[in-house]
């Protein structure tokens, strides 16, 4: 069950969560699972100022289609170094040197690394033509993998038949930067005007060349990986205005602009789907049932006393969904003033029930706006990709359309101020409802953030005693997060960050740090701080220490960041991996296990007898990593399994269930029997095997494990021995002492339950 709590920041450390704002909400996210809010802390403006200088651009999307590949393609204002994708192009010269225009400000933007690999690849591979593309790291760029493409250079005042020679190498350049995403498999590509600035390529002639290179690609290759989406995005006005020109032009009659479509009828409008990007967030107007819709969360507004069938949208949920959805309405807690359940016989994993006022009770405007910003926090939370909201308060609550429509845009708008997570987010409209559905189109339109909500006290959970009070100035960060045991977990670090001026970080993910990561902490060391990096043990740490609290945590919080970054990477990698191993798409669930069921009471009993309460019991299913777990039964002849446990951090709960078992994730007291996964027979071996240091909660994956032929273990191993004169055949795993195993391949265990636990005593 989603918990949320409020974590007063120290005054004294009011400036390191100005200055590391993204970065602590991805650390809280990353560790903890939880998205993080910011309350009472005057961000200044220059935050919210560009890397490359100027003010900071809203993402705008002008016009878009989808062409019979698949392949959406879209006309955007917005800042390409801010711009969350999986690759932004860079406009670069052949020697990759970012001296000026994009190619500076990309550069400034991501880091050193960008100037870097580029001029290493030119050292040892010389300089490109006009034409290539090439495909790089995105340091600390929002985004995976920089293009570094290069365009053709024209004269200062071009002539026609300059811009006639030039033309093949454009289409040339952008062709190369499809190739690149095509064998990278990226899914959204941002892409600017190539060539029209510092190269002197007409505007005009430049986006008409991009956009039918664009269409045409897309048209003749039929085969290989095909995107999502390939962005067309500029971020001044006369080059935006162009693309759109050469957009219309090249697609018309099959694309509109959004004035286009919403000025066609009602049926029209419902066609096309009226869609706006509000920063990482997709909102689309949709005409449908909101029960039939396929998102990981519906949104439902119910009445107080949470019956079900009251209220016309309420009760189209509830035939669709089943008697059980009823039953656990009146059993779920409440998390402020929603509450959550399955989804049952819906085509989605949750529904939020939200629990709103009329509009006659004090309040009632801004606690319809906290409903809808808390569902987007909680879906967020939950790591859940997609959204959906009736028209909230539109019925018998009282709102008119139009305030309801403005206030759920506003809600989104609040949300991506303080949250990094991509989201598509449906307000689905009745079928017949028609003035609905026309004051929500009138309002995305137009839409401009209201200052009028901007103060709304979003992520704390409403209480009508205090709702006219304001949440005052002092600063905090609101947790939001999957259980109460994640927020508390955040809040210890938090608390541990914030109170000392010497931290240890224990993490095993700090052994895939390279020559990047080091030169960063050499960095750090310049400041006033001291880094010492030990391993010991089989067991990766480091300790920063600072002459002030703030000087540490500034250290702490940039080593942290370090390593979320890796850990991405291993889960990106490893989900690839899965996915091309197994021919299965890669999805995990997290299901909770009633208390009163026996997946739950049954292990009560065993977990009692080492002093320990269990809290939650979570079911694990992962589709294609029970495929390979299967094709490695089969390997190794082994049609036994045996239950086993590991005793693991709370940082990597998630990426065990997403991409199974990897040593990083549990290195032992004392790697006795080798370097591989370890595994205890007995939960009182796991807690000796893995000793926790005064943790308040345990974290314990039950397993099943395949042993095959196995043979005792010794210190150094990082592969099974030879099972006799003939080196290539190995042993399938080893022993040590009888209750302790270790497998070296992550696929002989399937990861099937996450225990979360309290000592007794506490």
């Amino acid at each position: 069950m989603a918990s949320k709590s409020d974590f007063p920041v120290p005054r004294s450390s009011v400036n390191i969560v100005k200055e590391y704002r993204a970065a602590l909400s991805d650390i809280l996210n990353t560790k903890f699972g939880c998205v993080a809010t910011f309350d009472g802390v005057d961000f200044e403006s220059e935050l919210n100022v560009a890397k490359h200088g100027g003010p900071a651009i809203v993402p705008e999307r002008r016009v878009g289609v989808t062409l019979p590949s698949g392949v959406q393609v879209s006309v955007w204002k917005g800042d390409l170094t801010s711009f969350s994708v999986d690759a932004v192009v860079n406009a670069a010269n052949i020697r990759l040197e970012h001296l000026g225009g994009l190619a500076q400000a990309l550069s400034s933007a991501g880091g050193p690394k960008i100037q870097r690999e580029s001029g290493d690849y030119v050292y040892r591979h010389g300089p490109l033509t006009t034409g290539d593309a090439v495909v790089f790291d995105a340091g600390l760029l929002p985004c995976k993998k920089i293009i570094h493409a290069v365009g053709p250079e024209l004269p200062h005042y071009p002539s026609t038949h300059d811009v006639f020679k030039a033309e093949p190498l454009l289409q040339k350049v952008i062709c190369s930067i499809l190739d690149r995403v095509k064998e990278q498999h990226l899914s959204t590509v941002a892409i600017p005007a190539i060539s029209s600035g510092l190269f002197n390529y007409p505007r005009s002639e430049c986006a008409k060349t991009i956009v039918s290179t664009v269409k045409q690609y897309y048209e003749y290759v039929q085969h290989g990986h095909r995107p999502k989406e390939i962005f067309l995005m500029n971020n001044d006005e006369p080059t935006v205005k162009e693309m759109e020109g050469a957009f219309h032009h090249i697609f018309a009659p099959s694309t509109m602009t959004y004035s286009q479509a919403t000025a066609k009828n009602t049926r029209s409008a419902t066609k096309t789907s009226p869609t706006i990007q509000v920063a990482n967030v997709r909102v689309t107007l949709k005409k449908d049932k909101i029960e039939e819709q396929r998102t990981d969360v519906i949104v439902n507004t119910a009445s107080p006393n949470r019956n079900l069938r009251e209220g016309e949208i309420s009760k189209a949920i509830s035939m669709k969904a089943g008697e059980g959805m009823q039953k656990e309405m009146y059993s779920a807690h409440s998390t402020g003033n929603i509450v959550i359940t399955k989804g049952y016989k819906l085509n989605c994993s949750e529904v939020y029930h939200t629990l709103c006022m009329s509009k006659d009770q004090p309040a009632a405007h801004q606690f319809l706006f906290t409903s809808v910003f808390e569902c987007l926090c909680m879906a967020a939370a939950n790591h859940r990709n997609s959204i959906a909201f009736p028209a909230i308060g539109t019925g018998n609550l009282g709102f008119s359309k139009k305030e309801v429509a403005r206030m759920m845009l506003d809600a989104v708008h609040n949300f991506t101020q303080t949250h990094q997570t991509k989201m598509d987010v449906y307000f689905i409209i009745f079928p017949s409802d028609r003035e609905t559905f026309q004051a929500f189109e009138e309002q995305m339109r137009s839409y401009q953030p209201s200052a009028s909500h901007s103060s709304f006290a979003p992520a704390a959970a409403v209480d009508r005693s205090d709702i006219h009070s304001s949440r005052g100035s002092t600063p905090r960060i609101s947790l939001c997060g999957p259980s109460r045991e994640s927020t508390a977990e955040a809040e210890k670090w938090l608390t541990d960050l914030f109170a000392s001026s010497s931290f240890d970080i224990h993490n095993n993910l700090i052994l895939h740090w390279g020559e990047e990561e080091h030169q960063q902490l050499s960095r750090l060391t310049k400041g006033g701080v001291s880094i010492e990096e030990f391993f010991t043990q089989g067991h990766a740490c480091v300790t920063v220490k600072g002459f002030s609290r703030g000087e540490a945590a500034d250290a702490v919080l940039q080593v942290e960041a370090m390593l979320c970054n890796i850990q991405r990477e291993l889960i990106s990698e490893g989900e690839r991996e899965i996915s091309m191993l197994s021919d299965t798409k890669v999805s995990s669930e997290r299901l909770t296990v009633d208390h009163s069921r026996p997946d739950f009471t049954d292990r009560v009993p065993t977990f009692k007898k080492q002093n320990l309460r269990i809290l939650k019991v979570e079911k694990v299913k992962n589709p294609a990593l029970q495929v390979l777990f299967d094709l490695k039964k089969d390997q190794l002849h082994c049609s036994a399994t045996q239950t086993m446990f590991q005793l693991i951090p709370a940082q990597f709960c998630e990426m065990i269930s997403r991409i199974g078992f990897h040593a990083e994730c549990a290195p032992p007291e004392d790697p006795a029997y080798g370097e591989g996964i370890y595994f205890a027979h007995t939960l009182k071996r796991a807690m000796d095997l893995w000793r926790q240091k005064k943790e308040e909660y345990l974290y314990f994956v039950e397993a099943e494990v395949l042993m095959g032929n196995a043979t005792p273990g010794k210190r150094g191993l990082i592969l099974p021995p030879p099972v006799g004169s003939d080196a290539d055949v190995l042993y399938d795993s080893v022993t040590g002492g009888g209750d302790i195993s270790v497998i070296f391949s992550g696929y002989q265990a399937l990861p099937k339950y996450i225990i979360t636990c309290k000592r007794r005593d506490e």
